[in-house]
């Protein structure tokens, strides 16, 4: 149980605790102070419901996502999602790869640029060379330093009254077009498409079955509070320490005063680490994500676990993926790609999220295990939010800058 959990930890580290979920939460407290928690908590509840379903497709299918949408609706429609996606993740790859290029700035002083080609060296020898159970293990231990946020944020204890307040949804006191923007962009950096492949992805390699459902519901469960934890640290420590001098957050760099406030030189050291994790963490989510669904709508071999010589097509995936990304991260700034990347995942969620509604509530993939009344409502509920979120995404992000 406690090695499986880190399944879902690697999962909420790059899936939902990364650079979108920095800098967005960190924009959402230095803009708005504690007002935007409740996007992060509505990101996290629709997260934790899409991945244990997930999961349990895994489980008592044996199917992924991409490879169940393809069988049950057939290529043709699984296409549109799958060209939809795998052009959005390589725009989130690039942010990641910018965000882990940018810590390595931070540590050294040297342009961001000029440690690009060598991150993207690093992501594809780790995944080339690495297996499932190493990149899931590895960067669940070390991601654990992230944390740091939340002790912070009780080292410069916030007025909590003030917090909790923050968790119902109100509306803007000012600024309304960057407000709107940045909560879609908060939901964005949590309910991230490809996460929920992935999960579904990492459960078959895990050969999860209908005896582990508990534990995926456990998994879900902690795994996405986990990173929910830590970005509402993020949000907090924003607003007592970027807001409250007026710093609106330009760049990563900003950010760094986040930790610095409550660690002192410290700081620094635990920015850069946290940023570094929760980047590779996320960078090999994506990038394993690209050839796992690809090799599953095209029905090849696929498995991080297997060498690449036995599932060739699965490692080309990300072997042309990553320097593609590394490529858009060296002629634009990586907040700007982060934030942009956030917003288009709203875009993106209902082609995702749809097709699950339908998978589950096949007999033929879950028999007894299907949604239930609630489950189903729950799911159109997301849905709904998806399709409202992604019509408003892209006038937002003209509207609020």
């Amino acid at each position: 149980m406690v090695l499986q959990l880190a399944l879902g930890i690697i999962t909420a580290i790059g899936g939902f605790l990364d650079a979108g979920a920095i800098a967005t939460s960190a924009l959402a407290g230095a803009l708005f102070g504690f007002q935007l928690i409740w996007a992060v908590l509505l990101g996290t509840f629709c997260v934790i419901l899409l991945t244990e379903m997930s999961g349990r497709l895994a489980a008592v299918s044996h199917h992924t996502v991409a490879d169940a949408v393809r069988e049950r609706l057939g290529f043709r429609y699984f296409a549109i999602p799958l060209v939809t996606e795998l052009l959005q993740d390589v725009l989130v790859l690039s942010a990641e790869i910018g965000g882990l290029s940018v810590a390595l700035h931070l540590a050294t002083g040297f342009d961001y640029r000029i440690f690009v080609p060598l991150v993207a060296l690093f992501l594809w020898a780790l995944l080339w060379f690495g297996s499932f159970s190493l990149i899931e293990n590895g960067v669940a231990f070390v991601g654990l330093i992230a944390l740091s946020f939340v002790v912070g944020s009780f080292i410069t204890p916030p007025p909590w009254n003030e917090v909790a307040r923050g968790a119902i949804p109100s509306l803007p006191l000012k600024d309304s077009g960057q407000y709107w923007l940045i909560a879609v962009s908060v939901v964005g950096s949590v309910l991230e498409p490809f996460l929920l492949n992935f999960y579904a992805s990492g459960a078959v390699e895990e050969k999860w079955t209908v005896k582990t459902l508990g534990m995926n519901r456990a998994i879900a469960g902690l795994g996405m509070s986990f990173g929910a934890i830590i970005s509402i640290g993020i949000v907090i420590l924003a607003a007592l320490t970027l807001g409250q001098r007026g710093i609106r957050v330009d760049s990563f760099e900003q950010v760094v005063l986040t930790l610095v406030a409550p660690f002192g030189e410290w700081g620094l050291s635990l920015f850069v680490a946290s940023l570094a994790i929760a980047c590779l963490g996320a960078a090999s989510d994506v990038s394993l994500n690209m050839s796992y669904a690809v090799s599953q709508g095209f029905g090849w071999n696929w498995s991080e676990n297997l060498k690449p010589h036995e599932d060739a097509r699965f490692a080309c995936v990300y072997t042309a993926a990553i320097p593609a990304a590394a490529l858009v991260v060296l002629f634009f700034d990586p907040l700007n790609v982060t934030m942009i990347a956030m917003a288009l995942n709203a875009v993106i969620a209902p082609l995702i999220v749809f097709p699950l509604l339908i998978l589950m509530n096949d007999t033929a993939y879950l028999r007894e295990h299907t949604n239930g009344p609630i489950g189903n409502v729950l799911v159109a509920v997301v849905i709904v939010l998806a399709c409202l979120f992604g019509l408003v995404a892209i006038p937002l992000e003209v509207l609020g800058g």
